[in-house]
C-alpha cells in the first residue's frame, strides 16, 4: 500500500519544508550544534506560528492532526531540525485540556513544555514521584528536552492515585542538568525536584500517557523516516560522484542492489507511518498495534539504512565534515527514543491474541 497525502497536507509539507531549507542549512544546524544552543531556530518556529500545527485551537494551537505532525517530524528530520522543544512540547500540551490557559500561555509566549518521564521508555511506562501535598520531591533522569522547556508535566501519586502535575521550572526547586548526547541535533536532561510547587492537572492520567506514548511512536517513526530518506539521497547521489576504475560506483551491482533495498524500505516506512498517524488520530480498535509496529519497524529499517548508506559512502561518511554523520545519528537515537523497537515488538506480542497450535 501507497500512502498518498491530501491535497491541503502536501501543500502544508511543501510549505514547511521551504521554511526549513531556508533556517536549517547545514552551516546553521552545525552552528547550533556546536553551541548547544538552538534558540535562534527555536524563536522563529514560535514567531512563525509552526509550532502549532496539530494542536487543537482551544489549546492555543493551529488545528490539525497527528498526520500534521507526522509530516513536521519528517521534514525536521531531512535537515537535522534541533526539534527536541517541538516534539516534548506537541507530546506535553494535551495533558493541559483541562487547563488550556497554562497551555495557551505557553504556546503564545513561545515557552515550551515537556512530560517529565525517561526519554528511553514509553510515556506510559514511567514510574510516577510521590506528591505530598503541593510539593513534588524526587528525581526524573532523561527527559527529553527539559533544557528547553519551561513547563513540565510530572506523573505523580497523590493519595494513592496516579495523577499528572504542572510544575513551572522557573518556580523554586527545580534542578536541570542537561546531559550530551551524541546526536545534538536532540538534548535530554536529568530533572530534580526539591520541594518544587506542584498543580495536580484534572485530566485522565492513564490516558494522557496512553494517548502520548502512541504519538510518540508515530513521531519517532516519522522523525526516522525523514532521516532514512534524507540518506538514501545523500548514498544515490554520492554513488553517481564516486569513480572506481573509471566508473561511477553506482554503475556496479552490489551498489544499485543496496540503493534499492534502502528505497523499499523509506516506501514502506511511509505507508506505515502514516497509516498509524491516521490509525490513532481516528481512534481505530487496533491503533495500540499499529503505533506499536510503526515504532518497532521504522526505527528498526533506519538503523539497517544507515548503516547501508555508510557502506556506500566508504571512508568518507565517517567524517565530521561530511553531513552523512548527522543523519546517522539521528537513526541511531530514533531506535531508542521512547522506547527501542524490541520493547513495542514486546507490546505488540502482548496485545495479540494467542492462537493455539493445529
Amino acid at each position: 500500500m501507497r500512502w498518498e497525502l491530501s491535497e491541503e497536507q502536501r501543500l502544508f509539507q511543501d510549505a514547511l519544508q521551504a521554511w526549513l531549507a531556508k533556517q536549517c542549512s547545514s552551516d546553521a544546524v552545525r552552528q547550533w550544534q556546536d553551541s548547544g544552543d538552538p534558540s535562534p531556530f527555536e524563536q522563529s518556529l514560535v514567531s512563525e506560528t509552526w509550532l502549532g500545527v496539530g494542536t487543537a485551537e482551544d489549546l492555543g494551537g493551529q488545528g490539525g492532526g497527528l498526520i500534521e505532525l507526522a509530516l513536521a517530524a519528517e521534514s525536521c528530520a531531512k535537515v537535522a531540525a534541533p526539534s527536541s522543544a517541538w516534539l516534548a512540547t506537541v507530546l506535553a500540551v494535551p495533558a493541559f485540556a483541562a487547563a488550556p490557559g497554562i497551555g495557551i500561555a505557553a504556546l503564545a509566549k513561545g515557552e515550551f513544555a515537556a512530560l517529565a518521564v525517561p526519554a528511553d521508555s514509553p510515556p506510559d511506562a514511567a514510574p510516577p514521584l510521590e506528591l505530598d501535598g503541593d510539593c513534588l520531591h524526587g528525581r526524573v533522569a532523561g527527559i527529553l528536552g527539559a533544557d528547553r522547556t519551561r513547563h513540565l508535566v510530572v506523573p505523580v501519586l497523590a493519595d494513592g492515585l496516579l495523577r499528572l502535575a504542572h510544575v513551572d521550572v522557573a518556580t523554586g526547586g527545580v534542578h536541570v542538568t542537561p546531559r550530551r548526547l551524541l546526536d545534538r541535533s536532540r538534548s535530554i536532561a536529568d530533572v530534580g525536584f526539591e520541594g518544587a510547587e506542584a498543580t495536580l492537572l484534572d485530566v485522565d492520567a492513564m490516558g494522557v500517557l496512553s494517548a502520548a506514548a502512541l504519538r510518540a511512536a508515530v513521531l519517532v517513526a516519522a522523525d526516522a523516516l525523514g532521516a532514512m530518506d534524507r540518506m538514501l539521497s545523500m548514498a544515490v547521489e554520492y554513488s553517481k560522484q564516486r569513480h572506481q576504475f573509471g566508473v561511477p560506483i553506482g554503475s556496479f551491482q552490489a551498489v544499485k542492489h543496496a540503493a534499492a533495498t534502502m528505497l523499499v524500505g523509506v516506501e514502506a516506512a511511509r505507508s506505515i507511518t502514516y497509516f498509524a498517524a491516521a490509525s490513532v488520530d481516528q481512534a481505530h480498535p487496533e491503533r495500540n498495534l499499529h503505533a506499536s509496529a510503526a515504532k518497532a519497524q521504522v526505527t528498526a529499517e533506519a538503523v539497517r539504512a544507515a548503516d547501508s548508506a555508510l557502506t556506500l559512502h566508504g571512508a568518507i561518511g565517517y567524517t565530521w565534515e561530511y553531513d552523512l554523520q548527522l543523519f546517522y545519528k539521528r537513526s541511531m537515537l530514533d531506535a531508542v527514543l521512547f522506547g527501542s523497537p524490541e520493547k513495542w515488538n514486546e507490546r505488540i506480542a502482548t496485545a495479540l491474541p494467542l492462537v493455539p497450535a493445529e
